[in-house]
């Protein structure tokens, strides 16, 4: 099966666990305050202020604590967006209010963001689409302006800038997210940055069950009172927070991330080459002038009459292909079945082909030419 995520492990992450294992400390410890250091100097922002922790979608979760939104509270989104987002606002009690994307970039633009406000919207959040900006800091501008808070999911977006400036460090707080299909991956994490530095200190203790400090083994000896066993909590929290384990894996991954971009733009390349002149298929616009992307999907547009027949195609070829994200105005849980054209024409035509740093140049091939052909007889049995 030639895969439409993978990720790309070898040796060097074998042996960063093993120095853990040899370590004999595999929880929060050291290399995971080492991968927020360098994940911080990658992306531009305050290592203080950037936090490991266990997923995206508890970054999301947590952005929504630190906010304080719930009951009464509009946050707007894009419909085509991750299932994450809306269930950390619908839990807390706020609405969830989608609004439209671009049907080509699939981002959502200041116009459609500004026109779902309401007068009791407290905050947007925003996702970077496949690794491509999007107007983010036009958004942020907007939120500036309007004083929302801007939530920026980061989670496509691991190596991506504009102007120089890495996606994430546009809105108050930001998350990243390495699961098992991302870019950069440690089976499961993600990272948080919160820009405030109270928020941020406030961050760290709802990530680690409300402590004041830590205690126990790490505490000892270090500033706290004599009993370090003993608790200060003042608010509820959870445990979020990253380990060595993973993140010793991140930080092999965080070192490789350069190649795999570049791997992962030649290969989006390739695609736009080999197609662009196939009929029937409508390539994702160019990554607009000072923007670079993380090139994380790589779709195409069909003819929604087509669409699924050639991915069920590919599928019997052994080339797995899918579409993300389900829009969200039609899930039942908090869709309303509103109008967005957009959305919805985008979720009818687009098919994300594969696009993983370890595909090879025959793989590439392989898949634009099955698309090809699948898009040709598909629309020679229509009539097309």
């Amino acid at each position: 099966m030639i895969n439409v995520f993978q990720p790309t492990l070898g040796a060097a992450e074998l042996d960063a666990v093993r120095d853990v294992f040899d370590s004999n400390w595999l929880g929060h410890g050291p290399r995971t305050r080492q991968f927020e250091r360098e994940f911080a100097e990658h992306a531009g922002l305050a290592p203080e202020r950037t936090i490991f922790i266990t997923s995206a979608t508890a970054g999301l979760f947590l952005a929504v604590e630190l906010l304080g939104l719930g009951p009464g509270d509009d946050v707007v989104l894009p419909s085509i967006s991750f299932v994450g987002a809306a269930n950390a606002i619908a839990a807390a009690g706020a609405r969830p209010v989608f609004c439209d994307v671009d049907p080509h970039t699939l981002n959502p633009t200041v116009t459609d963001v500004e026109r779902a406000l309401t007068p009791a919207t407290k905050a947007v959040i925003v996702l970077h689409y496949g690794g491509v900006p999007g107007e983010v800091a036009a958004i942020a501008e907007l939120c500036r302006q309007r004083r929302l808070a801007l939530v920026e999911d980061a989670a496509c977006a691991v190596a991506s800038t504009v102007d120089g400036r890495a996606c994430g460090s546009f809105g108050d707080i930001a998350m990243w997210s390495f699961d098992a299909m991302k870019i950069l991956v440690t089976g499961d994490g993600g990272m948080l940055h919160v820009r405030d530095d109270e928020l941020a200190r406030r961050a760290h203790r709802l990530a680690y069950h409300g402590l004041e400090h830590a205690s126990g083994f790490s505490a000892a000896g270090k500033g706290v009172p004599h009993r370090w066993w003993e608790l200060t909590v003042r608010e509820y929290g959870r445990r979020v927070v990253g380990n060595d384990l993973t993140a010793a894996i991140g930080l092999v991954q965080l070192h490789r991330l350069p190649e795999f971009v570049a791997r992962r733009r030649e290969i989006a390349g390739t695609y736009d080459r080999l197609l662009t002149d196939a009929e029937g298929v409508r390539l994702p616009p160019p990554v607009p002038d000072g923007q670079v992307s993380s090139h994380y999907f790589h779709w195409v547009q069909l003819d929604p009459a087509i669409r699924d027949q050639v991915a069920a195609d590919l599928l019997d070829l052994g080339i797995y292909t899918t579409f993300r994200y389900a829009p969200l105005h039609r899930v039942p849980a908090y869709g309303d079945g509103g109008h967005l054209p957009g959305a919805d024409e985008a979720a009818r035509t687009t098919l994300l082909l594969p696009m993983h740093q370890g595909l090879t140049d025959a793989d590439v091939r392989t898949v634009a030419d099955s698309l090809r052909k699948s898009v040709d007889q598909r629309r020679a049995a229509a009539g097309g």
